[in-house]
């Protein structure tokens, strides 16, 4: 047997149906459409409003997207990994959850967090483990429900994030020239003062003071993160092209972590791509975290073409950053057409 290749197959993806649009925002907190798209161009966001429903349903429903799509048996699954900031619960896992409710019986499931930068570091992880030989077809879900952790009295956050999911079938090839090619990851360490959770951990436990004060919200320090943001992205970027000898314009696409979009347009200027390769779809869903890249490739499957090479790249709480280089496998537009 060749080199085995880690490809993705299909892509599935779920938005909630609820639209939380900037003029419903503006009558929430001091704010205003033009304040939040000149600054992120985000125009709504999507809210999973019902009682009871989690970050889990969410990544159900788009796996059982991805499997009807792809007409997989599920009892062919060998693992499910569900990258999440926003678990169901803090155990037990919500890829048990997952794959508990879509019946996969001869598989193995098991959470990974990486916060914004959870589908890019996974998606190594799952490649991996499909290059080992011993696994055949992995599930890897990106979901989050951000709209659980933020204050929508914080005009400075509520105005950038939304809940959404998607999954993507990753297999093995011995097709050359195809899959996950090189992925430059890195975690620096600095980021805990400047975005973070401040409760819910086992440093500041939940009590009746930290829930009185707000303590299990989203807390960030924007500019910080933004100039972080746009300086590692755009670093690991051109470190990605330059390993695997590419200029900016053998990229056919870049997929940036979907956090604002005045980021996603400053690291692809940075890096020398071309504006009209940048892949965007923050002014729809705001920042989904984990989920952002995957919904992308979901909105954008039938833009691409088999050896479309493609960079996706995303920074997020840890600090954690990095880029991949992936060449797309199959026909997106016939596989798009069965959404």
């Amino acid at each position: 047997m060749g080199k085995i290749n880690a490809i993705i197959t299909g892509v599935g993806g779920y938005v909630p149906d609820y639209v939380l649009n900037n003029e419903e925002l503006s009558r929430m907190v001091d704010t205003n459409d033009e304040w939040i798209t000149t600054r992120v161009g985000i125009k709504e966001r999507r809210i999973l409003t019902e009682e009871g429903l989690g970050t889990s349903y969410m990544a159900r429903k788009a796996a059982k997207q991805l499997l009807q799509k792809t007409g997989v048996d599920p009892d062919t699954i060998d693992a499910l990994i569900v990258t999440t900031t926003t678990p169901d619960y803090k155990f037990p896992s919500t890829a048990s959850i997952v794959l508990g409710k879509l019946g996969l019986k001869n598989a193995f499931a098991f959470d990974f967090e990486a916060a914004c930068c959870g589908f890019l570091y996974s998606l190594d992880v799952a490649s991996s483990m499909i290059a080992s030989g011993r696994y055949k077809r992995i599930i890897l879900i990106g979901a989050d429900k951000m709209s659980s952790i933020v204050d929508y009295t914080d005009r400075a956050t509520c105005v950038l994030f939304g809940d959404g999911a998607a999954a993507v079938l990753i297999e093995g090839t011995e097709d050359e020239g195809v899959g996950l090619q090189d992925s430059f990851l890195r975690t620096d360490g600095k980021g805990l003062p400047f975005l973070h959770m401040k409760a819910g951990g086992s440093v500041c436990p939940p009590s009746r003071f930290t829930v009185d004060h707000k303590l299990h919200f989203l807390y960030q320090e924007g500019r910080t993160v933004f100039r972080y943001a746009v300086t590692d992205m755009s670093e690991d970027v051109k470190e990605v092209l330059k390993r695997n000898s590419l200029t900016a314009d053998d990229v056919d696409w870049i997929i940036p972590h979907q956090a604002n979009l005045r980021i996603e347009e400053a690291v692809a200027k940075r890096a020398g791509v071309s504006p009209e390769k940048l892949l965007v779809n923050i002014e729809r869903y705001g920042n989904t975290s984990a989920a952002t890249i995957p919904l992308t490739m979901w909105d954008y499957e039938s833009k691409f073409r088999r050896g479309d090479k493609i960079v996706l790249t995303a920074f997020g709480a840890g600090f954690v950053h990095g880029a991949s280089y992936y060449r797309w496998a199959y026909d997106g537009a016939k596989a798009a057409a069965k959404k």
